[in-house]
């Protein structure tokens, strides 16, 4: 409706605008969280510990934490999708500081004096020849993980920003692949010549096979971690609150 003079009648309703609803996220004040945040810690701990042994499987050269540490990136999506950013953030120098401290009871472990006998010195060389590499696994762990996580979760965040609710499984595949693509070259750079690796050859294989075998596992399991989301998203009090 229009007034004489052609210009829109003040009664006319307002052009009506279109509001992009913010992503909902929940409180980390809660037994879930924490409870994510302990396997986590658990799950990178015992990764760091196994990845000192070089594991060849046929043609393909690994580690032996090779079964464990898909585990932290998956946990690594539920907390980003389910908490947020600014939580994910929390976890990951949380568990770096746990695994730091985890390094430094190794080394503390190692230099104490033990038996002198010959079963207390066969004891003390196979503990050393355990956790002796430890610390520089942790430390390829420290730089891989903190970048290949914090990737990981921003990816996600931001794909959730645009998306809401929706699409949830390309929100895990998009950031599982950017974060274990930084993880796994930094790691391997790092962690190869603690292992044994001492050719690019043989580098190589370690790092595309890492890639592809962690990119994969996330993969696959992305039905199981859409699940384990909702579930959480439905039982957490906060979320969306």
């Amino acid at each position: 409706m229009t007034t004489p003079s052609g210009n829109p009648s003040l009664n006319s309703p307002a052009p009506s605008v279109e509001t992009k609803a913010s992503p909902r996220f929940a409180s980390i004040g809660s037994p879930y969280f924490a409870i994510m945040l302990a396997i986590m810690a658990v799950v990178l701990i015992l990764s760091n510990i196994g990845a000192s042994k070089g594991v060849v499987l046929g043609p393909i050269v690994t580690d032996g934490g090779f079964f464990l540490f898909p585990l932290a990136y998956i946990l690594g999506d539920v907390v980003s999708e389910v908490y947020g950013f600014k939580a994910a953030r929390k976890a990951i120098i949380t568990t770096f500081a746990l695994s730091v401290f985890a390094s430094l009871c190794y080394w503390i472990i190692i230099v104490l004096p033990g038996f002198g006998d010959e079963y207390g010195t066969a004891k003390q060389a196979a503990i050393e020849g355990a956790l002796g590499p430890v610390p520089l696994i942790v430390l390829a762990s420290l730089l891989g993980f903190f970048a290949g996580q914090t990737i990981n979760s921003w990816v996600l965040v931001k794909m959730k920003e645009r998306s809401g609710e929706k699409s949830l499984w390309a929100r895990l595949m998009g950031s599982s692949g950017a974060g274990e693509l930084v993880d796994t070259l930094i790691f391997c750079s790092i962690a190869a010549s603690v292992i044994g690796i001492a050719d690019f050859g043989t580098f190589l294989n370690y790092v595309v096979v890492g890639f592809v075998y962690k990119t994969a596992v996330e993969f696959l399991l992305v039905p199981i971690t859409s699940l384990v989301i909702r579930w959480v998203k439905k039982h957490e009090p906060s979320y969306g609150a």
